[in-house]
């Protein structure tokens, strides 16, 4: 009698051409698993080592208990949506409409994808600014669009305006920007928006605004969101994320902000990748967010932890570069040897039990500048660890 258990499946013979096959693992899954492997100190992939709020957890408690457990609205808990209304008014001046501009999402990463999916058509043609975080441009491949990239200025990271115009095609459908910035850190000033809205002008172009470390910021800093503009923001997604705010980044809860025609079509793709997002925390942030306390702290609280990891490594032969925003601090090591980034990454890991991340991976081609980024979103016995170890090499 032949089973289902006792039948041998065979491998699938047919070809598979790949939609992505220059792409391999995310660094950050590689750099993460080879940390745990080594029993290295974990400084690569941006998550906190410290505990989240005791009273956001048992918010959430209260919503699973009272029996907030099956599927919220495909937008989103309206609850949520309202309160992230109040809170973006406060902060930036804007109205958006809680019920057709705001999505809530399963991540910021998510909200990308589902942006991106929504706009991009075969050949249409999407900027980026490298160094990127990296899901921005496989999105755009895997829906059939072509990626432009423009070189941000070391060791600033600053946008090169004069020479940006010339990416800019008849088949620009999306331009997308990061600040405060993954993996540099550093920050969007007022002249770069200005230089964004003269450039987009009386064109059809779309910004994608990843701003999900809005509340990382430093140095007394504002956060020049695309909120603050509503002559851009009438022609952009705004993406955030509860998970870098609240140190919770497992929960995977995200949002986008944009007018009501954009919102129209980002959830025709969203309903379709993820439908919703998980209820009852969205239930506990909705009410979490009400009050500012719960995050107006987060800059001054992470710029202490910057400061302590920066006075820290000062005797070490790492150069920093600045860092304005984020929870990362890029290294130079240029000081300390030739290797390649990813070498001397690896090497750090298994020899030194410190896992970084090459700023290399953030580029298409790998540029390799001897810069590493390391995360201080960590506890002061973890950072005091890392510099130890740092100090040394």
């Amino acid at each position: 009698m032949v089973t289902q258990n006792n039948i041998m499946m065979e491998n699938y013979k047919g070809t598979i051409t790949s939609k992505l096959p220059n792409v391999g693992t995310s660094v950050f899954a590689i750099m993460s698993g080879l940390a745990t492997r080594h029993k290295a100190l974990n400084l690569s992939q941006g998550f906190p080592d410290f505990p989240i709020s005791e009273k956001l957890i048992s918010l959430v408690h209260k919503y699973m208990t009272k029996g907030f457990n099956q599927y919220a609205p495909m937008p989103g808990v309206l609850a949520l949506r309202q309160a992230i209304a109040s809170k973006v008014k406060k902060q930036y001046g804007i109205e958006y409409d809680p019920e057709t501009e705001i999505t809530i999402t399963a991540g910021a990463t998510q909200a990308i994808y589902s942006i991106i999916a929504a706009l991009i058509r075969p050949e249409d043609e999407a900027i980026v600014f490298e160094p990127a975080y990296d899901s921005y441009a496989p999105a755009v491949k895997l829906n059939g669009g072509l990626v432009k990239y423009a070189q941000l200025t070391a060791p600033n990271f600053s946008i090169d305006w004069k020479s940006f115009p010339a990416l800019i095609s008849s088949r620009t459908r999306l331009i997308i920007i990061n600040s405060p910035h993954n993996p540099t850190g550093s920050v969007l000033k007022p002249k770069d928006i200005a230089e964004l809205k003269r450039i987009t002008q009386n064109r059809d172009i779309v910004i994608l605004s990843d701003e999900v470390y809005e509340h990382l910021i430093f140095d007394n800093i504002p956060h020049e969101s695309i909120c603050r503009y509503p002559e851009i923001a009438s022609k952009s997604f705004v993406v955030g994320s509860f998970g870098k705010t609240f140190h919770a980044t497992g929960w995977k809860t995200g949002f986008v902000l944009a007018p009501s025609n954009l919102t129209a079509e980002l959830r025709k793709t969203h309903q379709f990748v993820v439908f919703a997002s998980n209820t009852p925390i969205q239930h506990g942030i909705a009410e979490f967010i009400d009050n500012e306390e719960n995050y107006n702290y987060l800059s001054m609280f992470y710029q202490a932890k910057r400061d302590m990891f920066l006075e820290l490594i000062a005797p070490s032969k790492f150069k920093p570069l600045k860092c304005s925003g984020t929870y990362f601090q890029v290294l130079d090591y240029s000081a300390i040897s030739d290797e390649k980034e990813m070498d001397f990454a690896v090497r750090l890991t298994k020899e030194h039990k410190i896992a970084s991340v090459p700023v290399s991976s953030f580029y298409h081609k790998n540029n390799d500048y001897k810069h590493l980024r390391f995360c201080f979103a960590k506890t002061e016995e973890t950072l005091k660890k890392a510099a130890q170890i740092l100090c040394k090499i």
